[in-house]
């Protein structure tokens, strides 16, 4: 009678029938999501391949370009994480019309502080490429000004359409940032073969399709988040009117996140003019090895997306054993997604080397780096970069904060000059100063998440 009871009672405990995702739920965010980043790696991936027909310069000019406009998009993706884990507590908690205001000052909030930023960055585009770069070939530093001057001019729509996923993503429906990002890769990527092999215009042939399409972006989401059916929508009329309160919510979460990405992104910067100095081969490998190395992490990235809205709601219903309970399950997803997407990438990859027509120096320090990647994705990227977004769901920026930045700076920047230029490893030195930043950041939240203080902070 008594093992009859335990058995009862264990069953019992682990009924998930009443829990906010059920497992159709979870696959509705989920497949959208790894759908959606795909497509973004894709484009990545196509664009340099596209642009590799101009010549290694060119690759070089629009990764490195690239490397300050993903700090300036990380900064605008963290605060539309705010925005989702505010909304997404809102709901969680039962209340629609906090949920909404959130996203409306979400959206004022971003709108304004990506015109200023693209102002900022046009002001300064002589100290970006010549401070920031300065010692890479005048060949490289032509392709960057080409790609900033018209690039920079999407920062406020990219801006807007990744505050609209987030919000989309924090009710649970991850389907319509899907579409919008197929629309808008289909443009990039067309506009690509019209401009780069139709009209021979080089990096300006790959940049002038990316406005566009986020143009289409930006404005898409504004359009459908007009729609008054959504859980969390704008309002009609849209007022420009700020309130202190919510927003300070936003940015409660907002702000360690995004100087978290920011200075994740400068020790890229960073770390890149490093590179620089290694001479164009190597620079051409990191540029290819860094977006081979995005598709084999999207699928951990999308789950990060998802553990974010999952989590969130979970906290804002106050339910931390559904939050644990999602958590192992996400975990276990994460691990198996990258698994696959290593072994799909290993398989292609002298394929891809190939496509990319690099020079045989490049072509062996492209296949050196992604193997060694390959080894460390698998075993301890989800546990650095998934794992975290339980805490920030919970309101413990701070300390992933703290985390991510100290261990950015004194394991990946200053080792990177160590493995890299005085023991001599050249550009794999500075991957593997990155695996050991991996390493001390997986350590660091394992042992926060099982100390549990994260479950007692209130926003």
């Amino acid at each position: 009678m008594r093992e009859e009871t335990g058995r009862t009672m264990k069953k019992l405990s682990e009924d998930t029938s009443s829990y906010l995702f059920s497992n159709q739920a979870l696959r509705k965010l989920i497949a959208p999501l790894i759908i959606e980043q795909f497509l973004a790696v894709f484009v990545g991936l196509a664009d340099s391949i596209m642009v590799a027909s101009a010549g290694e310069a060119a690759v070089s000019g629009v990764s490195m370009m690239d490397t300050v406009f993903v700090l300036l998009i990380n900064i605008f993706a963290a605060l539309a994480t705010g925005g989702a884990v505010v909304s997404g507590q809102s709901l969680g908690r039962k209340k629609p019309e906090e949920a909404c205001r959130a996203t409306t000052q979400l959206f004022l909030f971003v709108g304004v502080l990506s015109v200023a930023v693209m102002a900022g960055i046009y002001l300064c585009k002589n100290w970006i490429l010549y401070g920031l770069f300065g010692d890479a070939e005048a060949e490289v530093i032509s392709s960057c000004r080409t790609y900033l001057l018209i690039v920079g001019a999407s920062i406020p729509f990219l801006a807007i359409y990744n505050a609209g996923a987030a919000t989309f993503r924090a009710m649970g429906n991850s389907k319509i940032s899907m579409y919008v990002s197929l629309l808008m890769n289909a443009i990039n990527i067309g506009g690509n073969g019209i401009f780069i092999y139709g009209m021979g215009w080089g990096v300006a042939g790959a940049a002038l399709p990316t406005l566009v399409s986020r143009i289409f972006a930006g404005v898409g989401m504004v359009v459908l988040l007009r729609n008054q059916s959504h859980p969390l929508h704008l309002p009609k009329p849209f007022r420009f009117h700020f309130e202190g309160w919510m927003l300070k919510k936003i940015l409660h979460i907002g702000v360690p996140n995004g100087v978290e990405n920011s200075m994740f992104q400068l020790g890229k910067i960073l770390v890149l003019s490093i590179v620089a100095g290694f001479g164009t081969a190597s620079t051409a490998a990191n540029a290819v090895c860094n977006n081979l190395a995005m598709f084999q992490t999207l699928p951990g990235i999308a789950m990060g997306y998802a553990t974010l809205s999952v989590t969130a709601q979970c906290v804002g219903a106050g339910d931390y054993k559904q939050t644990r309970y999602y958590k192992r399950k996400l975990m276990r997803l994460t691990y198996l997604f990258i698994l696959i997407s290593s072994l799909i990438l290993a398989a292609l990859l002298p394929f891809i080397i190939w496509l990319y027509n690099l020079s045989a120096e490049a072509s062996q320090m492209t296949e050196k780096i992604m193997w060694s990647h390959t080894a460390f994705c698998i075993l301890i990227w989800p546990l650095s970069f998934t794992l975290p977004n339980v805490l920030r769901a919970a309101n413990d920026v701070r300390y992933c904060m703290i985390l991510s930045i100290a261990s950015m700076w004194i394991f990946r920047v200053f080792c990177s000059k160590i493995f890299g230029v005085d023991l001599g490893l050249g550009v794999l030195g500075i991957w593997f100063a990155m695996y050991l930043d991996w390493a001390v950041r997986s350590l660091g939240f394992v042992v926060r998440y099982a100390r549990g203080k994260w479950e007692h902070i209130r926003l």
